[in-house]
C-alpha cells in the first residue's frame, strides 16, 4: 500500500441523475445542504480546505479543535452544515462561511457540525485505492465522533426506498456510491446523487436596480457555463433579507462591467453588469422549454465551488 505525502487531494464529486434504483453494491447517504471540507493533518494543528482548495479553518475553529484530539495524520471527507431543526439549512450556514476570524465565526452563535463520510489518508497511509465499503469500515474504527464531528450513515441496497423516505423528510436528497470502487478525484459515476428538490449553483452576471422602497438590487440575473459561454438561466428576485440586498450590491457594483457576460440577449432593462465570479445556490422548481428557471429561489452564496465549473445539471 501507498504512503501518504500529507498533500491536499481534490474531492470525488458526484453526477447528477433522475434514475432512482437499487442495489446491493451501492451504499446510500443523505444529501447535506452545507460546505464541501477535506480536512488533513500531517503531524501539526489540523486544516481545513474548501472544495476549490481554499482554506477554512477560521471558519469553522470547533471544528478544527475537534479533529486535533483525533489521530496525528489523516485526510477526510465530509460536509460542514447548520442545523434548522432537523433540517439542513444552507442558508444559516451562510452566517458563518465566509467568515474569518475565528472568534467572529463563534459569535454568530450558528452551531456547526461536519459530517465525514471518507477516509482517504490515515497514519501516513494512503487508502484512496481501497473499496469503499473497507474505507468507510475504518473511518468507523479509527475516529470518535463526538461534538461538531458526526460519521454519516448510510445504507446498503434499497436505494428507492430510503429515496422515499429522504424526501418525505425534507431532506435535498441521497448519494448513491459503489461499494467496491476507489476514491477518484473529480466528478464521477462511480458516486450519484438523487435531489428531492431541484436546486443547483449559478453565475451571477448581473442584476437589475431596485424598485420603489427596495434596497439594493431588484433580482440577480444568472447564467452557466457552456463550452466556455455563459448562458443565461434567468432572474433571481427572491430569497433575500434586506442585509444581504445591500451586501450583495456593494460586492457586485465591486464587479461591474459596461457589457453583458451572458452569450444570450437579456432583455430586461435597468440592468447592472458584473464579471461572472460570484456563484449563487439557487433552489426552483423546474426548467422551462426556452431554458429558464421556473420559480427560483435565492438560497446563499458559495465560495467553494469556482464559477467556471458551474454548469446546467439536468
Amino acid at each position: 500500500m501507498r504512503s501518504w505525502s500529507g498533500d491536499w487531494l481534490a474531492p470525488e464529486l458526484a453526477t447528477r441523475t433522475d434514475a432512482r434504483f437499487s442495489g446491493p453494491d451501492w451504499l446510500f447517504e443523505r444529501k447535506l445542504d452545507g460546505v464541501r471540507v477535506v480536512a488533513g493533518r500531517d503531524g501539526g494543528a489540523p486544516v481545513l480546505w474548501s472544495r476549490n482548495h481554499n482554506r477554512v479553518d477560521s471558519a469553522y475553529p470547533e471544528v478544527v479543535e475537534a479533529l486535533a484530539a483525533q489521530g496525528d495524520r489523516f485526510l477526510l471527507d465530509g460536509e460542514v452544515v447548520a442545523f434548522d431543526g432537523d433540517r439542513t439549512s444552507f442558508a444559516k450556514l451562510q452566517r458563518r462561511m465566509h467568515l474569518t476570524d475565528p472568534r467572529a465565526a463563534r459569535g454568530t452563535g450558528v452551531a456547526v457540525h461536519y459530517y465525514v463520510f471518507d477516509l482517504m489518508a490515515f497514519g501516513g497511509v494512503d487508502l484512496t485505492r481501497l473499496p469503499l465499503r473497507i474505507r468507510k469500515r475504518l473511518l468507523a474504527e479509527c475516529f470518535e465522533f463526538t461534538g461538531p464531528l458526526r460519521l454519516s450513515e448510510h445504507r446498503r441496497g434499497d436505494g428507492e426506498e430510503f429515496y422515499r423516505q429522504a424526501c418525505s423528510r425534507g431532506w435535498e436528497g441521497l448519494i448513491a456510491k459503489r461499494a467496491d470502487r476507489p476514491y477518484r478525484s473529480g466528478r464521477t459515476r462511480d458516486w450519484l446523487k438523487f435531489p428531492c428538490l431541484s436546486g443547483q449553483e449559478f453565475v451571477i452576471g448581473g442584476c437589475t436596480e431596485p424598485k420603489g422602497s427596495r434596497a439594493g438590487f431588484g433580482a440577480l440575473l444568472v447564467g452557466y457555463f457552456d463550452g466556455g459561454a455563459l448562458r443565461y438561466a434567468g432572474k433571481v428576485g427572491t430569497g433575500y433579507d434586506e442585509a444581504t440586498l445591500r451586501e450583495l450590491r456593494g460586492r457586485l457594483d465591486e464587479l461591474a462591467r459596461p457589457e453583458s457576460p451572458f452569450t444570450d440577449r437579456v432583455a430586461e432593462p435597468a440592468v447592472r453588469w458584473a464579471e461572472p465570479e460570484l456563484v449563487a445556490e439557487v433552489g426552483f422548481t423546474e426548467w422551462t422549454p426556452d431554458g429558464r428557471l421556473r420559480h427560483p429561489r435565492f438560497l446563499g452564496l458559495r465560495n467553494d465551488k469556482p464559477a467556471t465549473g458551474v454548469v446546467r445539471e439536468d
